[in-house]
């Protein structure tokens, strides 16, 4: 199974905390509570998504974070690269150089392709609809009946 890391889920989940009071600075121990994650947790998350620069800190007595940019202009592939790096599905997908078997691998050009779907589907999903609901499943039924006899290319 492909996943991100616990981490990356709970940046995002951290992310959209935030975003979720866009006029307010949340201290640390709010968005823990709020998101009910350790705040040790919350405060080494919030240390990485600021250096890279999607969260700004304010310090003092009223002091925390807020998002650095508006939730629409900020995209969940931005949140999996402040935790993970790079997007790619292997490692060669994302520099060269990184296998000694890269002259002859036949599935490189492949697993390049893939990494750029998923970083452009990413990239396609911003902050903001992280904080809508999802849409409604619909179910879909097939009538067994009508398959029958037919073949598949």
């Amino acid at each position: 199974m492909l996943r991100v890391s616990r981490l990356t889920d709970y940046a995002t989940v951290v992310m959209t905390c935030i975003a979720a009071h866009p006029d307010d600075v949340l201290s640390t121990a709010q968005i823990a509570d709020e998101t009910h994650l350790e705040l040790p947790t919350v405060s080494k998350l919030l240390k990485s998504l600021g250096h890279a620069g999607l969260v700004e800190s304010f310090r003092g007595v009223n002091g925390g974070y807020r998002l650095a940019r508006p939730a629409q202009a900020i995209t969940l592939a931005e949140i999996v690269e402040a935790m993970e790096g790079p997007i790619g599905m292997t490692e060669c997908g994302v520099t060269e150089g990184q296998c000694e078997r890269e002259a002859q691998c036949g599935v490189r050009g492949s697993w390049q392709r893939i990494s750029s779907v998923v970083d452009r589907a990413l990239r396609a999903v911003s902050l903001a609809d992280m904080l809508r609901p999802p849409p409604r499943r619909t179910e879909v039924t097939v009538d067994i009946s009508t398959l029958k006899g037919r073949t598949t290319a």
